[in-house]
């Protein structure tokens, strides 16, 4: 086991004459809090995309627990424990939050109401202790169209905890919750960090949030890694303050 659970070298990936990233090489430790920031259009979701296998680079490696995922698929990358959540809350509205839980270890291409009829109890148990680990037990047999925002964030969270993942990639958290909703938030990754040892990078745009959270934090401009360190450098870097700046 190495102490990095993910390792990029040169990674790339153009859009027809529009280069989203450029040869972005960076570490991530086993156990960590990551954050990955910059202005929108620097090539932070597509980095995120090219991890998890939602498109092909076009050069460079991703090496995750040690594997490289060269030529791999989305389920095959999940099932090595690599998972990720999205900007907008991907979750089933017309169903309970329960059933939601019970159908996020679903394989993909199945219909997700037809999945409800093999769910095995140790798969519904544990679906009962994550919606109670993310603050939703009561919540447990309402329509998750009917919970709020930052309450489907959470849901969006939990469901991905439920395939277990070694390493978890957040995009945008706390985008569109209620900023009384966000220290909750917040309280709920650091608690899958430390009690459950998952890995996490966060994509973030708020910066108190990123700020408080990471450990450490790589700024990306224009698709390339502009900057890496702690958040005390991060926070006084100029070349950042230039970036944000700049894009305003």
């Amino acid at each position: 086991m190495t102490d990095n659970v993910l390792e990029l070298r040169d990674l790339s990936k153009s859009f027809g004459g529009v280069v989203a990233n450029d040869a972005i090489t960076l570490d991530v430790a086993r156990g960590a809090i990551v954050g990955l920031i910059g202005p929108n259009g620097s090539g932070k979701t597509t980095l995120f995309n090219s991890i998890a296998g939602q498109h092909r680079t076009d050069r460079g490696s991703v090496r995750f627990d040690g594997h490289p995922l060269a030529g791999m698929m989305v389920p095959e990358i999940a099932r090595l424990g690599l998972a990720r959540t999205f900007q907008q809350a991907h979750v089933y509205s017309g169903m309970t939050c329960i059933q939601n839980m019970q159908v996020s270890t679903s394989h993909a291409g199945e219909k997700p109401g037809a999945m409800l009829e093999k769910i095995p109890s140790r798969v519904t148990d544990k679906g009962f202790e994550l919606l109670d680990f993310v603050g939703l037990a009561d919540a447990h047999d309402q329509s998750a169209g009917t919970l709020s925002y930052g309450q489907r964030k959470l849901l969006e969270f939990a469901m991905a905890l439920m395939s277990e993942p070694t390493l978890l990639l957040l995009d945008e958290p706390t985008a569109g919750v209620n900023p009384t909703m966000i220290g909750s938030v917040l309280e709920t990754l650091r608690g899958a960090n430390r009690s459950l040892g998952i890995t996490l990078v966060v994509i973030e745009h708020n910066m108190r949030v990123v700020m408080e959270l990471a450990d450490r934090i790589h700024c990306l401009a224009r698709g390339r890694l502009l900057a890496s360190g702690t958040p005390e450098d991060i926070r006084s870097d100029a070349r950042v303050i230039d970036a944000y700046l700049g894009a305003q």
